[in-house]
């Protein structure tokens, strides 16, 4: 079968690769859409471990199944989360799941780019989803984005009337965006240095839109929260400089979500003085567990979550390595899928 295999993002070729076999507990999936992540660019987390076939975000049809599964058919249309939990270490009885080392020893093979992935029996078994016929496969895609997303409000605690500052317009920007109003934000101030971006922001909720190029963030921030600064700043960017950003509009007692990873070798300078005094909580949220991917399929099922206009880019498998660029490099872009 053919797979798309990453040595590096400027990198990525179209090669032969064998169809995975699977045992009885296990299912075949034959792909039929996966989107690009942010996480499939970061050239400094992935060169480490290529050559490898990524894709995470993958949806598509039941080829083959083992003797042993019965929760799906051959045939039935899935969405496969790529990591599960054990749901039963410290972490996982801790709520904790994406902590839970079996969730980063679990995955697909070799990947969602490839014609065919193996789905081992633990992500059969605790995140393997059918797909509702009224929800399209390049739609399904955004199964694991929206959990993602999801998994970070929840962790949160949006209220009622909050204000949210998200910096960082891209796909995952736009559905915090879209997400924080669903959780009942007020005001919803989205910030990017790409206007393409920011003028897709109002159909996902914003109510401003700041290009920080053109516009003082902060200024606007604190003149549309009478002085105070938000209660919640998302960074989906990651980018010091979208930390440091962040953290300058959350007001005292706000709340700063760290949504996207940083190069390791990248520090954010902060006084653990100014911190005691402002009282700003700093949560991180990465990934997202087998609990948010079932609302998220509710959300998108229900049309709660309209994530079409997200899609700007379809490319066939074979144009994986021209998919990787226009991700990359172009600034008219949101997702990019890879279909089959």
């Amino acid at each position: 079968m053919k797979a798309a295999v990453y040595y590096t993002q400027r990198d990525i070729r179209l090669e032969d690769v064998p169809t995975p076999t699977i045992g009885d507990d296990e299912i075949l999936v034959e792909m039929r859409a996966c989107g690009i992540c942010g996480s499939d660019l970061m050239d400094w987390y992935l060169k480490p471990r290529a050559p490898l076939v990524l894709g995470h975000e993958p949806s598509g049809v039941v080829a083959k199944k083992g003797s042993k599964v019965g929760s799906v058919e051959v045939g039935d249309r899935v969405f496969v989360h790529h990591h599960v939990a054990c749901l039963t270490c410290y972490y996982c009885l801790h709520g904790d799941y994406t902590l839970c080392r079996k969730f980063h020893e679990t995955n697909i093979k070799p990947g969602g780019f490839a014609e065919y992935f193996r789905v081992p029996a633990s992500n059969v078994q605790i995140d393997t989803l059918k797909i509702p016929d009224g929800l399209s496969f390049e739609d399904a895609t955004f199964i694991e984005p929206v959990g993602c997303c999801l998994r970070a409000i929840k962790k949160c605690g949006v209220q009622m009337g909050d204000s949210v500052a998200i910096i960082g317009a891209g796909a995952t920007g736009l559905l915090h965006s879209a997400l924080s109003k669903l959780y009942g934000a007020g005001t919803t101030i989205v910030s990017d240095l790409i206007d393409f971006r920011l003028k897709s922001a109002g159909k996902f909720g914003a109510d401003i839109t700041v290009n920080p190029k053109n516009q003082d963030l902060r200024e606007v921030v604190m003149k549309e929260t009478d002085g105070r600064g938000v209660d919640l700043a998302v960074v989906t960017a990651p980018s010091l400089e979208a930390y440091k950003a962040g953290i300058s509009v959350c007001r005292k007692g706000g709340k700063l979500c760290v949504f996207a990873p940083t190069n390791p070798e990248t520090y954010l300078q902060l006084s653990p003085n100014d911190l005691f005094f402002s009282e700003i909580q700093i949560i991180p949220s990465y990934s997202t567990s087998h609990l948010e991917t079932r609302t998220a399929l509710q959300l998108l099922s229900s049309g709660k979550i309209a994530v079409k206009e997200l899609i700007t880019h379809r490319f066939r498998l074979a144009q994986a390595a021209e998919a990787f660029n226009t991700a990359l490099a172009s600034k008219e872009s949101l997702r990019v899928l890879i279909v089959n």
